[in-house]
């Protein structure tokens, strides 16, 4: 919007000005100044993440906050600084132009009506008044909102378990972009709810449960998408029988696209021949930091859920219990035998196995793989003979991975 000196209108009133610092003084830090310079242009902020339009009140929190007397002082100083202003001479009157482009020295440059609206934006900055905004950790969560998120999240797929493994999915592809050498991608930004990232081969069908996840994110204001989508894939593997995944708040939510990472980045599950899907899966886990013991414990994710043949191309589960977090998917592995084909009844686009004996159950490619390579296999051995270790060591390394791209977390 434009706000521009103009001697056929008159100049605003002194006492509109008051009223707008009062009101801005007793609405609480969502209220929004459309005619100053904000740090996110509105065209920024994608459509579900934009404020309403009107005066709204509330904490980092969503709680109601009681005016107080340091929010009425401040009113009173806006009147202040807005009666000198109106004392400007009319030739100091300069445009405030608040659009996308134009820098903070440019729109601090403001005349005689600028100067009351700069005086009252002044007063109400130093309270933390400003655009609302998604929520970017400038305040650590409490442990109380954490537990309210948690059990929104939990209801979530107690309604229907069949959501937490894809609760995981998300989780582990927000964080597995990460590349260690350039320091970028990772679960830090929350971009994986930007549509260009949702594009991504890797993430075929995420967007479903980027929409489950808005109405906890909307009743949760003061948790990050970032901050919410690790910590749904925390609560669903705890939901579906897994071990406690150790998480930290503080991840900051990135307002632009342009901080999507390329594709290509997740693991692709057919690359051409075992030694070739051996080798991708050492490139895609070593950018990122893991060496091969993690890579195989991190695989045992496979335990939960089921490919579809609308979203990967592949099709069907890799265990008979794929909402029940356990060491299945390991023993099933070792001890079954595999051929190529896809799962009984079932139409596949891409080269998969099935077990022999029921052909009711698929492992990918890059699942076979950890058959074909000693260090891996021995790590299948392993985690197929006790569970408690996969726990232990599957926690230990899933934590790590909702880590990776971020900065600054606390324990809540």
């Amino acid at each position: 919007c434009f706000v521009q000196g103009s001697r056929k209108r008159e100049q605003w009133q002194v006492g509109s000005t008051v009223q707008m610092a009062l009101i801005g003084a007793m609405s609480g830090p969502s209220l929004a100044f459309s005619a100053l310079p904000s740090r996110v242009p509105v065209h920024a902020i994608p459509a579900s993440q934009q404020p309403p339009q009107r005066l709204a009140s509330g904490a980092s929190d969503g709680s109601h906050q009681e005016a107080s007397a340091t929010l009425v002082a401040s009113a009173a100083a806006a009147v202040a600084v807005a009666a000198r202003a109106t004392k400007r001479p009319a030739s100091s009157r300069l445009r405030v132009v608040r659009a996308a482009g134009v820098s903070g020295e440019e729109a601090a440059a403001v005349g005689r009506r600028g100067g009351v609206l700069a005086g009252c934006a002044a007063t109400v900055t130093g309270l933390g008044l400003c655009w609302p905004k998604p929520a970017v950790a400038t305040e650590k969560l409490t442990k109380q909102a954490v537990e309210k998120a948690r059990a929104d999240l939990e209801q979530i797929i107690k309604g229907d378990p069949n959501k937490g493994p894809t609760l995981v999915r998300l989780a582990w592809h927000s964080s597995g972009s990460y590349d260690k050498v350039s320091k970028t991608g990772g679960s830090g930004p929350g971009t994986i709810r930007f549509k260009e990232e949702l594009a991504h081969g890797g993430n075929a069908g995420l967007d479903k449960a980027v929409a489950w996840l808005e109405p906890v994110k909307q009743s949760n204001p003061s948790v990050s998408y970032a901050d919410l989508y690790t910590l749904a894939g925390v609560v669903a593997i705890k939901a579906l029988g897994g071990p406690d995944v150790p998480w930290r708040a503080g991840r900051v939510d990135s307002m632009s696209p342009s901080d999507v990472t390329p594709d290509g980045r997740l693991p692709n599950a057919y690359n051409g021949s075992a030694p070739k899907d051996v080798s991708h899966l050492r490139d895609v886990f070593y950018r990122m930091g893991f060496n091969d013991q993690e890579i195989v414990a991190l695989s045992g994710a496979h335990a939960l859920g089921r490919c579809h043949a609308d979203a990967s191309g592949f099709v069907g589960p890799w265990t008979p219990t794929p909402t029940t977090f356990n060491n299945l998917y390991f023993k099933l592995l070792q001890n079954s035998a595999w051929e190529e084909g896809c799962i009984k009844g079932e139409t596949c686009k891409n080269p998969q196995y099935r077990d022999a004996a029921s052909q009711q159950f698929m492992m990918l490619p890059t699942d076979i793989a950890l058959l074909k390579d000693p260090s891996f296999k021995k790590y299948v051995e392993l985690y197929a003979d006790d569970q408690k270790l996969f726990y232990q060591d599957f926690s230990k390394a899933f934590s790590t991975l909702l880590e990776l791209g971020t900065k600054n977390l606390y324990t809540v």
